[in-house]
């Protein structure tokens, strides 16, 4: 992210997310302080607070130490349930990222309160309208409201889309991929 003043959270894909975990020895997580908040998450589990150091902002209780493959089981999890990858930064120093949110539209504090600053993802989506069904699935997965059905029509309003992916996974017709946003 190239933003002079960073929010803590950003957006990106489940791939950019892996990225952040591959070469890293030791991994953390704890209870998500949202789902904890709010009495648990409808759509997925308490302990999705990955973090890549021991000590981190997450406010989360139950943290303790995992392993890699308990990591994967994490991202297993992301997936299946359609969960949204928004890493978090270091509190000390904003171009360090500490950990990954794997978040939704039933308790994430973000989705829930549009007030909270989270940073755009470095992808964008790009649908060929040509090949689109206008089925809807993807519009059931887009938590910012880029993807709306106007009657039997899909419309993509690009300037809310924070590339997080999810449409991309879902779209039965392959019609969707995250390109650079610049």
């Amino acid at each position: 992210m190239a933003e002079t003043n960073p929010a803590f959270h950003y957006v990106c894909t489940r791939g950019q997310a892996w990225d952040l975990v591959k070469g890293r020895e030791r991994f953390w997580v704890s209870n998500c302080d949202c789902r904890e908040s709010r009495g648990g998450c409808k759509r997925s589990r308490m302990d999705l607070c990955l973090q890549f150091r021991g000590e981190t902002a997450a406010q989360g209780s139950n943290k303790h130490e995992i392993t890699l493959a308990e990591v994967e089981e994490i991202f297993r999890e992301a997936e299946r349930k359609r969960l949204v990858t928004r890493p978090f930064r270091c509190e000390d120093d904003l171009t360090v990222t500490d950990g990954i949110c794997f978040c939704c539209d039933d308790c994430c504090g973000y989705f829930l309160n549009r007030e909270e600053r989270c940073d755009k993802g470095v992808c964008i989506e790009l649908t060929d309208m040509k090949l689109c069904t206008h089925c809807g699935i993807c519009e059931e997965v887009c938590y910012f409201r880029a993807r709306r059905m106007d009657g039997d029509t899909l419309a993509v309003n690009r300037e809310e889309c924070y590339g997080c992916g999810l449409c991309e996974h879902v779209c039965p017709e392959d019609c969707i991929q995250m390109t650079p946003r610049n």
